[in-house]
């Protein structure tokens, strides 16, 4: 089985905030990060980064869990 580490953990918890974010933009056409970082938009930029880069860790992760799920 896959070990889930302190980045991995970090990863899920910034693509629940950006699946949050995404939802209070669909539904009430408020985006939570601007409000919040708005007059700093390179701090809102990193943080949708951050936001991509952890769905691309989360996808990863799921691909190795299946890897060892086959494997086993």
């Amino acid at each position: 089985m896959y070990k889930i580490s302190i980045l991995d953990k970090v990863s899920f918890i910034l693509v629940i905030i950006g699946a949050l974010n995404w939802g209070t933009i669909g539904l009430l056409n408020f985006n939570f990060v601007h409000f919040l970082f708005g007059i700093l938009p390179i701090i809102e930029r990193i943080i949708y980064i951050l936001v991509f880069v952890a769905g691309i860790n989360l996808v990863a992760i799921f691909v190795k869990s299946k890897f060892v799920m086959k494997k086993a």
